[in-house]
């Protein structure tokens, strides 16, 4: 499931911390900080989308991520690659290489991991 922007600006931040309560939530944001409202009525929508839910202490809720930040990448990136690498995750590499304006040593890092995941595999 997709989040909007806003969504995953507050994911972000949830996922960084183990529990938080809506204060440190609206303190995440730069100057001006959104109205609690705001914040409330994003962190009610991800509760709904099942990506985080809550503990209730008293009349404070801890919030918590309940998807973690490596599933939900992983499904928008073969997301992305599906729909704009034609499902090739090779094509996928291929514009990645030569592209992304990737450092010499940033290609050895990578050319080691595929080396890596090769000898494994």
């Amino acid at each position: 499931m997709k989040l909007t922007s806003a969504e995953e600006q507050l994911m972000q931040f949830v996922w960084q911390h183990d529990k938080v309560i809506l204060k440190d939530l609206i303190d995440s944001y730069n100057e001006p900080k959104p109205a609690k409202t705001t914040v409330a009525t994003t962190i009610k929508k991800l509760i709904d989308k099942g990506f985080v839910a809550y503990d209730e202490i008293g009349n404070t809720r801890l919030y918590y991520a309940v998807v973690k930040k490596e599933n939900y990448f992983s499904k928008q990136m073969k997301s992305m690659i599906k729909q704009f690498f034609d499902n090739s995750t090779s094509q996928f590499a291929s514009f990645f290489a030569k592209d992304a304006s990737l450092t010499k040593e940033e290609l050895q890092k990578l050319r080691d991991l595929i080396d890596d995941e090769l000898k494994q595999k």
